[in-house]
């Protein structure tokens, strides 16, 4: 099997000199990432190595089946940005490929010990690499023995006596619970993307909203009204954020992120803006009419306003 373009993008990553890695998907770079992040920063810094992390995508069970559908919690470019945030010397995203998914464990290992020098490898108890999860614990212990590298197995960090857990994450935010989500993540969970043109209602009824484009494979907070800050390049603003499908107006079943910026009329169609959840507000729900979605609004941007205050 090819391994061609993991070799590509391993060696586009090296620092130059002998490394402690762990490798994972990482997807939301939550708490239990991070503490596994410090191990390999504290681990790499006792033996004198260069620290990394090998971050997979997409999701391997998204190349094995393709019929299952992955809603990622941080995109690609978030997740990286969030690891190289962490300390660490080396970020190294690999594309899992069908090919890499039927390469066996110690060709897989290889490729790091070729590539980015592994000399110390950090796993959690339930790791396994390769072909048919050929690399646990266990068989990489001999496979450093035979080709110079060691091993640590870490326990995972737990959080209200549950693992920590890119799973976790998700089925919270589809509960629309966003204080266990930012708790989980030990940050606050965010969207960003490109401002696009709406229906542009709000303008007309005193409440513009910046309508986001996010990617179509990213997890969203269950529907509902959210307080939130929004980041408009170099500055942030208090604001409040629907997430649904507008059902006042029968605008149909496809959902939209529309922020209602508080102390801001700035046009900025077109450019990047990033969303910080801080907490939901109530569900989304069909009002009789403009009237009374409007009071609601404005009840919505107080509540918003009154948590930013405390």
């Amino acid at each position: 099997m090819s391994t061609a373009l993991a070799r590509e993008e391993l060696q586009r990553a090296a620092v130059g000199r002998p490394t402690a890695l762990t490798l994972g998907i990482f997807d939301g770079v939550h708490r239990g990432h991070q503490a596994l992040m410090e191990r390999v920063i504290e681990s790499a810094a006792r033996f004198g190595l260069a620290s990394g992390v090998v971050t997979l995508h997409p999701h391997p069970r998204q190349v094995i089946n393709p019929a299952i559908k992955i809603d990622y919690i941080t995109s690609l470019e978030d997740r990286l940005e969030l690891l190289r945030a962490l300390g660490l010397q080396c970020v190294s995203p690999v594309t899992f490929t069908s090919e890499l998914a039927q390469t066996d464990a110690v060709s897989f290992v290889q490729l790091l010990v070729d590539h980015l020098q592994l000399q110390h490898l950090v796993i959690g108890p339930d790791f396994a690499l390769g072909r048919k999860r050929g690399g646990d614990p266990q068989a990489l212990a001999v496979l450093g023995d035979q080709l110079g590298f060691t091993v640590e197995v870490i326990d995972l960090l737990e959080a209200a006596d549950a693992k920590v857990s890119s799973t976790d994450i998700r089925e919270a935010l589809s509960a629309g619970a966003i204080d266990r989500v930012n708790e989980l993540l030990g940050r606050r969970f965010s969207l960003h993307g490109p401002v696009v043109r709406g229906a542009e209602r709000g303008r007309t009824i005193g409440f513009p909203t910046a309508n986001i484009a996010v990617g179509a494979d990213r997890a969203l907070p269950a529907t509902g009204v959210y307080a939130t800050v929004a980041h408009v390049a170099e500055t942030c603003f208090s604001s409040v954020t629907n997430i649904g499908v507008r059902p006042t107006f029968d605008d149909g079943t496809a959902v939209t992120i529309e922020s209602h910026i508080f102390d801001f009329d700035a046009d900025i169609y077109e450019q990047d803006i990033r969303i910080d959840f801080a907490t939901r507000l109530r569900g989304e729900r069909k009002f009789s009419g403009v009237d009374e979605l409007v009071s609601q609004m404005q009840r919505d941007s107080d509540a918003a306003r009154q948590v930013f205050r405390e």
